[in-house]
């Protein structure tokens, strides 16, 4: 693949690869965008993001203990959706230490 095409790909895909980040808005960057190598890699790691945010919300119903799986898994999680999206707004393939390992384990 020459460098204008995946410039193209990186384009056309932006969009979506963006709102991947944004909790369940994954789901919409895997369905309309699967065929974009782009923004299938950020809904991907979006995909994994948003089911460890319900893993989190279910935990959070222990008591003292969710309250502070509540409190640093959503910290966590906002800071690295944040960074997500600047990555994915720049055009660039950023790896997120654990979640980009399973994202690539992921069959869709």
């Amino acid at each position: 693949m020459t460098k204008i095409q995946d410039e193209e790909i990186i384009r056309e895909g932006k969009f979506f690869a963006v709102i991947s980040y944004v909790s369940f808005l994954c789901i919409i960057s895997l369905i309309l965008k699967k065929d974009n190598k782009f923004a299938l890699y950020h809904a991907r790691q979006g995909l994994v993001l948003f089911v460890i945010e319900v893993a989190a919300f279910i935990l959070s119903i222990i008591p003292l203990l969710g309250w502070l799986i509540w409190i640093f898994g959503y910290a966590l999680f906002l800071l690295v959706s944040i960074w997500g999206i600047m990555q994915a707004a720049l055009g660039i393939y950023c790896r997120i230490p654990i979640v980009t390992e399973i994202s690539e384990k992921v069959i869709l």
